[in-house]
This record gives C-alpha cells, sequence and structure tokens, in this order.
C-alpha cells in the first residue's frame, strides 16, 4: 500500500470506536431519562442552569453561556424561552454592550437546580465514576481533554 488510501482501523482500535460511540450515544439518554423522570427537565436545561448557578451573580453572556453548554446560540435561544417560561431564568440586554443580552439565574432556578442536583450526581457517579478505579478517571479526563483539543484546537489541552 502506497499510504494514500484511508488508514483503516484494526480490531482493537475498532473495538475502542465502537465502545466509545456506543456511550456517546446512550450516556446522553440515561442522563436525560433520569432528569426527566425525577425533575421534569432534559440535561442540556440542566447544564445551562448548573452553568449560570456558577457563575458570577448567576449571570453571563448568552454567547458565553452557550459556549461553556456547547451548544449554538440558537439552540440556546430556544432553550432558555423555555425556562423563561418556566420563571427559572431571565434575559435583559448586557448594560456595558447592548449587542450582547445576559442570561440570569432567578430564585426559583436557583432552587430547581438545587433540588435536580442531588439525583442527577447520584446518576453521574453511578453510570460513569463508580464504574472507574481512581486512575482510570485521571485517564478518562485525559483522554477527553486530548480529543476536545483535535476537535478544537484553540481550546487548552489542560481545560
Amino acid at each position: 500500500m502506497d499510504g494514500s488510501g484511508p488508514r483503516w482501523l484494526d480490531d482493537g482500535e475498532r473495538e475502542t470506536w465502537l465502545a466509545l460511540v456506543a456511550m456517546m450515544i446512550r450516556l446522553p439518554a440515561a442522563l436525560d431519562t433520569q432528569l426527566q423522570r425525577e425533575a421534569g427537565i432534559r440535561h442540556y436545561e440542566y447544564q445551562v442552569l448548573a452553568v449560570l448557578s456558577e457563575a458570577p451573580q448567576r449571570t453571563m453572556r448568552m454567547s458565553a453561556l452557550a459556549q461553556l453548554t456547547e451548544g449554538s446560540l440558537p439552540r440556546l435561544s430556544q432553550v432558555v424561552a423555555r425556562l423563561e417560561k418556566r420563571g427559572w431564568v431571565s434575559r435583559r440586554a448586557d448594560p456595558a454592550d447592548g449587542r450582547y443580552t445576559l442570561a440570569s439565574l432567578t430564585g426559583p432556578g436557583y432552587a430547581k437546580i438545587a433540588d435536580s442536583a442531588p439525583g442527577h450526581v447520584e446518576t453521574v457517579r453511578r453510570l460513569v465514576l463508580d464504574q472507574l478505579t481512581s486512575a482510570q478517571a485521571a485517564q478518562l479526563r485525559d483522554i477527553s481533554r486530548r480529543v476536545m483539543s483535535a476537535i478544537d484546537p484553540a481550546q487548552k489541552a489542560s481545560s
């Protein structure tokens, strides 16, 4: 072979890839199921509320929130609109620069994330962290960061 063709996966690489793909599909579905059953929200909605709960004054620009939740701005806008209807998030123009919109977690929104977090964390532990040794968890973190830096080279490998 002259090296110009595809670099096919060997048996071990194929097994690794298929295991990763299965996990990438089934883990978000399992997290969604738990949150919908116990909290009445989807995983992405939980992520939005959680990120806002950790932001200074529980407020941040929508563009930054989209980046931190790994969502597009249009998707985030739709989700925040649903969260606004429930009274958990509010939006307003950024007084420092009106071109931006700020999203803020309301008191009821903070209560929702506080109530939802214990079940979510228990599910994360049961499905992922309790299945790994501390060394494997560190390896998973390092592997995830390496893959993310290949996907987005502008992202720091240590983030």
